[in-house]
């Protein structure tokens, strides 16, 4: 499994397990680290392409196409996306199919905590996962068309101070690659130490439920 591979094509599920956790791409290393840790041989996970997120419209289809596809071959489904950009269609569409979700507007603020991330209320923070470090360029500037015209950046980034590294696991490389990606958009730095936040509850949870 490599983060090319969960950007363009996401994880098939394995069909095992009573439990099927239907997530994102940019969330199955945390999952399956989380899944490991607890032992929940039980849950079983399929993620969509993480580059969906780019075309967060696309989001509320292809979640109800993936439990429509694996409803009969599981006890039950919970959905680890939150609202995405989806203007509220993914919980309507959730709630439609009879299927959970987790809660919270985006992965930024279940990993800071929801209340947490809530309070906070950093409108000109910019954000990146350990998952986005490592795919800066495909999320990022290739998107954006800033590696070939640079000179958006201030018409992207201008409204932005900081770049905000929630970072899941310590690793110096993946620190030492969020500072280059601040200093490449030309904002401040800050690192954070989020862990898997309400993921890890959330995922437990359902595990033990």
């Amino acid at each position: 499994m490599d983060d090319a591979t969960l950007t363009r094509q996401g994880l098939p599920a394995k069909g095992q397990g009573k439990v099927l956790l239907l997530a994102c791409g940019a969330l199955a290393r945390e999952i399956l680290a989380i899944r490991q840790a607890g032992a929940w041989d039980h849950l079983d996970l399929h993620c969509l392409p993480a580059i969906l997120h780019n075309s967060p419209d696309q989001i509320p289809d292809a979640v109800e196409a993936a439990v429509v596809k694996y409803r009969d071959a599981y006890a039950r489904i919970f959905v680890v996306y939150a609202d995405c950009g989806t203007g509220g269609l993914l919980q309507a569409r959730c709630d439609a199919l009879g299927v959970d979700m987790v809660k919270g507007p985006h992965c930024y603020s279940f990993f800071e905590g929801n209340d947490a991330f809530e309070a906070m209320d950093e409108m000109t923070a910019f954000y990146l996962t350990d998952f986005l470090v490592r795919q800066f360029d495909a999320f990022v500037i290739e998107p954006l068309g800033l590696d070939k015209h640079p000179q958006l950046r201030d018409m992207y980034f201008g409204n932005y101070e900081k770049l905000v590294y929630q970072a899941q696991v310590n690793d110096p490389q993946l620190d030492a690659k969020a500072q280059a990606c601040a200093e490449r958009l030309g904002l401040a730095y800050e690192r954070r130490f989020t862990g898997y936040g309400d993921l890890a509850s959330t995922v437990q949870a359902v595990a033990e439920t």
